[in-house]
């Protein structure tokens, strides 16, 4: 399991990112839903608010679990994320969102630490798959 991103959920990623951006001298295209900044060896992202778990427009999670304005996700990628469910599991962390396909090519699980933190563990998914 490798940490590659600290994700920043906000209501605006185009005002968030861009400030990113301008500050760490990086240009590139943004969009209102999930931008990543890489600042080094790692990216920083920002993702809007409750896009990852409910991939609407909205921001009101129907459970109330989901992400919130000014919180960080620490994402991780593993070459499985189906693999590692069983063993996060046993963690006994608070599941957020099981393993899903995302719309732009990666299969995540949102869960929260003991802490309240939400951790977002997923692989890329393979082409045909």
């Amino acid at each position: 399991m490798e940490l590659v991103q600290p994700r920043v959920v906000t209501l605006d990623v185009v005002r968030s990112a861009g400030f990113y951006a301008a500050l760490t001298g990086v240009s590139l295209p943004l969009n209102e839903f999930y931008v990543e900044i890489p600042v080094g060896e790692m990216t920083v992202g920002f993702s809007r608010c409750c896009f990852t778990e409910d991939h609407g427009p909205t921001c009101r999670p129907v459970d109330g679990s989901g992400a919130r304005p000014g919180e960080m996700i620490l994402d991780f990628s593993v070459a499985d994320v189906d693999e590692e469910l069983d063993r996060v599991t046993t963690l006994g962390v608070e599941m957020v969102l099981p393993p899903t396909t995302q719309p732009w090519g990666t299969r995540s699980m949102l869960f929260r630490d003991p802490d309240g933190r939400l951790v977002n563990v997923f692989s890329r998914v393979e082409e045909g798959r």
